[in-house]
């Protein structure tokens, strides 16, 4: 294989896969999917021996020795340096955020603190398994670039604003101001792998999504489960 010519993909979402399949193998050159830690492999990567290794979804480390010996690009949406770190969907919504950039950035020891090779507009608008969807199609034409012009990335400019990634505790619903916020609080933790919107009231748990605001209204799916006797 031409080093020049293979390119690895990593991707943790079944929609990550399905873009692979659909639009990215299609690119010119010898393309490789990767979906688990367990594969990613400083002697699997060594053996195929890739120019660029994209990271379309991923929110494990990366061994620093694969960082160090090759280029690896990820796909973080935020204006970086603004929104580095943990669950910027989120993150950039609960801010109040309506549209971001999509940032093709080299992968560092420090999260998201690599220079950048090209920036897209991006909007905020659906539930979050929609946004990343749409993330993972500009991603594609974002790869299509890179690998045709092969863009030298530039250091990220101005003060870092660092978010903290998400935890389960938060996806509860509390108070909110209005009904609009309410909607976006349930939309951006509506995706395939994240804790969704939820309330537990006596004894059950009530997980919210596909929500809409409709009449003055938000109308969503119910999922109901029964807690644990000793849960408070």
């Amino acid at each position: 294989m031409e080093n020049c010519k293979t390119y690895i993909v990593v991707g943790s979402k079944s929609w990550n896969l399905r873009i692979f399949d659909k639009v990215i193998c299609e690119f010119t050159g010898i393309w490789q999917f990767i979906h688990s830690t367990d594969e990613l492999t400083i002697e699997l990567v060594k053996k195929i021996n890739p120019k660029y290794i994209f990271f379309l979804h991923w929110s494990w480390k990366v061994p620093k020795e694969i960082i160090e010996r090759f280029e690896c690009i990820c796909f973080h949406m935020a204006d970086v340096p603004y929104g580095r770190g943990g669950s910027p969907l989120q993150n950039l919504i609960a801010r109040g955020h309506r549209e971001t950039k999509l940032t093709a950035l080299r992968m560092v020891e420090d999260f998201d603190a690599g220079p950048v090779y090209l920036q897209k507009p991006l909007s905020l608008e659906g539930n979050a398994e929609e946004i990343y969807i749409r993330v993972g199609y500009l991603s594609a034409k974002m790869i299509k670039r890179i690998i045709d012009s092969t863009p030298e990335p530039k250091p990220q400019m101005g003060e870092p604003v660092v978010f903290q990634r998400r935890k389960l505790g938060q996806s509860r619903i509390e108070k909110r101001n209005s009904l609009h916020g309410l909607h976006d609080f349930m939309r951006m933790l509506d995706a395939e792998g994240y804790p969704k919107a939820f309330i537990e009231h006596k004894g059950f748990r009530y997980e919210f999504s596909r929500a809409a605001i409709y009449d003055g209204r938000i109308i969503a799916d119910v999922s109901i489960r029964q807690l644990e006797k000793n849960k408070t």
